[in-house]
């Protein structure tokens, strides 16, 4: 992952944030994380960002590159992990997955979206720092 300073991954959340509030206007609460992941995608690249699904995270354990089946929802500009969720609630789990994420990836900064609200704003996204 890109090393990138705070300001610059502040831009970065922002438009993803935006892009995010964007798709949860146009299709609501009640779909699959797959719809809000393709359209949260589509979104960025129209904004003029990288934006790639389902990378591949290996997990390096005791020197061993092992591909464990992590897969992140978004990353993007190689410096911001999406996790994106579409649940009644976001629990202490999700925060942890994407915490861990962060820690494999080596990642500085990741946001979990949970687009299953009625409003995305409040209490649909979680910044995490690692």
């Amino acid at each position: 992952m890109k090393q990138m300073t705070m300001e610059e991954l502040n831009k970065i959340t922002e438009a993803i944030i935006g892009s995010a509030i964007e798709v949860h206007r146009n299709l609501g609460p009640g779909l699959l994380e797959s719809a809000y992941r393709e359209c949260l995608r589509y979104e960025l690249l129209e904004r003029g960002y990288e934006a790639f699904q389902e990378v591949p995270l290996p997990l390096i354990y005791k020197g061993v590159k092992l591909d464990c089946g992590y897969r992140l929802d978004l990353l993007v500009n190689d410096a911001v992990i999406v996790e994106i969720k579409s649940v009644d609630n976001l629990a202490p789990i999700h925060e942890a997955q994407l915490i861990s994420y962060l820690k494999i990836s080596g990642g500085k900064l990741g946001l979990l979206l949970n687009f299953n609200v009625k409003i995305l704003k409040h209490g649909g996204i979680k910044r995490l720092i690692n």
